[in-house]
């Protein structure tokens, strides 16, 4: 199994203190990623630890990220963070509740068939 760290482009923004004003903003981020029988994922970490709210964007820039079967990858990348209004964060916290009880299926009965 091979580990692959890509430094990529220089991460533009803030790498400690407050987040960055504004509604819109760049900031550098590290993605790490795995392809492996264990595990199969993705996670961006943004710089600064900034909090992301219900409602927000995080685009990350750049080419799209392949790492080969049985290999991980830690990747530095600028990611631009676009803030939701208040109407888009309540949109997102309204829908989103109702979007995880789609996933869930209850039954109070002991039939096997529907």
């Amino acid at each position: 199994m091979q580990n692959h760290v890509d430094p990529g482009p220089a991460a533009a923004g803030p790498t400690m203190g407050a987040p960055p004003e504004g509604r819109r903003f760049e900031v550098g981020c590290t993605i790490y990623v795995s392809h492996t029988f264990e595990s199969l994922h993705a996670h961006v970490e943004l710089d600064g630890n900034i909090p992301i709210y219900p409602g927000d964007e995080v685009i990350v820039h750049g080419t799209p990220v392949k790492v080969p079967y049985g290999e991980t990858a830690e990747i530095r990348r600028v990611a631009t963070v676009v803030r939701a209004n208040p109407l888009e964060r309540l949109w997102t916290r309204a829908t989103g509740r109702l979007e995880v009880m789609e996933l869930l299926e209850f039954s109070f009965s002991e039939r096997t068939r529907l």
